[in-house]
């Protein structure tokens, strides 16, 4: 029998052969370059990791972006216009803030542009945005306003933003038919973003399979729990107990936190590397990861529909369970030896042991060492 290794034969079979690298475009909509700084946060990997090509079978990323490229002018735009033209395949766009609605304008002006075009006139970002799309491996919306339109889509606002899956369509595929890939967050947890880009670039180089996403196109092992079913606080609604004031360590939900119906990982993943997150560091939570925000949970500051029905029956039943554990953890915090003392013999040391009396079942009442004298 022959121990040699097979040679494959089949593409199938093949490994797959890694790239080297590849180019990322950041596109920057309304926003405050919040979820810029949370991806500086990330640690496992870091964006620096991803930057130089240390993580294994990961190209090596080659980021264009508005703060952080070396180049300007020109020099800064040329590397979308080659990908444009199709020279720089495959490549990922990154759009960070809520994409305004352009049309609104009737003549001269935009919202927000990036270089100038051959005629030295300004190409606005949506423009940028209706070139590179379809020609892309990926679209990855990072943040809530990216993601949903967050604050600059909030009631009221003057420029129709939006996110980018309303932008491009709910129909949008990218080439790897790939729908607008959606982490939220005001600002995001800097570790979901990376371990999504992460997980995206082993795709694209075939080592591994395509990201598992729900239907408004978050990864779902990053966004398919509640914050409530992973918060440190979570077993003080169970019973019923819940805060006053704020800096008490009890359920905030009387205080308006919207953790049950919200749809986050913050309270297990923690806001920087396994450190703080909302209700860890005495916050609640106010939706900042879901399509209604901020409009659907304003103001901050009160309860939450529904929230005393929750609360008070919460209260009702989580008393009663309450009461009954504490019961049982009397009975768990004695050892065995103890028990075997019962009875009324021990009931009467427990007692005269209140009374500050000194008692021992074999040789009875004793009269504690200076007790009456005067």
């Amino acid at each position: 029998m022959s121990t040699a290794r097979e040679t494959p034969n089949t593409e199938e079979d093949a490994e797959p052969e890694e790239l080297e690298s590849i180019d990322v475009f950041w596109l920057p909509g309304e926003g405050c370059d919040g979820c810029s700084v949370a991806t500086l946060g990330a640690t496992d990997p870091g964006i620096e990791d991803l930057l130089r090509g240390q993580v294994p079978h990961l190209p090596q990323i080659n980021l264009h972006h508005h703060e952080l490229a070396v180049e300007s002018g020109k020099a800064y735009v040329d590397g979308m216009r080659d990908a444009v033209a199709g020279e720089r395949d495959p490549y990922v766009v990154v759009v960070e803030g809520s994409v305004p609605n352009e049309r609104l304008i009737d003549g001269d002006g935009y919202w927000i542009s990036m270089g100038k075009d051959e005629n030295g006139e300004p190409v606005k970002m949506v423009d940028w945005l209706d070139r590179l799309a379809p020609g892309a491996a990926a679209v990855i919306a990072i943040g809530t306003c990216a993601t949903w339109g967050g604050v600059p889509a909030a009631q009221g606002n003057l420029t129709d933003a939006m996110g980018t899956m309303d932008y491009l369509g709910r129909d949008y595929r990218s080439q790897l038919d790939l729908p607008v890939i959606n982490v939220p967050g005001c600002a995001p947890v800097g570790d979901n973003f990376i371990e999504t880009v992460a997980h995206l670039l082993l795709h694209i180089g075939g080592f591994g399979p395509p990201l598992e996403l729900d239907e408004l196109g978050r990864p779902k092992w990053l966004f398919g729990e509640t914050v409530h079913r992973n918060c440190n606080r979570g077993a003080y609604y169970e019973e019923g107990s819940f805060a006053e004031e704020y800096g008490s360590e009890k359920c905030l939900v009387s205080k308006g936190c919207w953790g049950p119906t919200v749809k986050c990982n913050m309270p297990s993943r923690r806001n920087l590397d396994g450190v703080g997150g909302c209700m860890n560091v005495g916050g609640k939570c106010i939706g900042c990861t879901m399509p209604g925000f901020p409009d659907k949970f304003t103001p901050f500051f009160e309860k939450a529909p529904g929230a005393m029905i929750s609360t008070t029956s919460s209260k009702i039943l989580g008393g009663i369970m309450s009461r009954l554990r504490r019961n049982s953890m009397k009975k768990l915090d004695k050892s065995t030896r103890w028990d075997e003392s019962g009875g009324i013999t021990e009931r009467l040391y427990q007692w005269k042991l209140k009374r500050g009396a000194n008692y021992d079942p074999d040789r009875g009442l004793e009269r504690r060492p200076g007790a009456g004298d005067d």
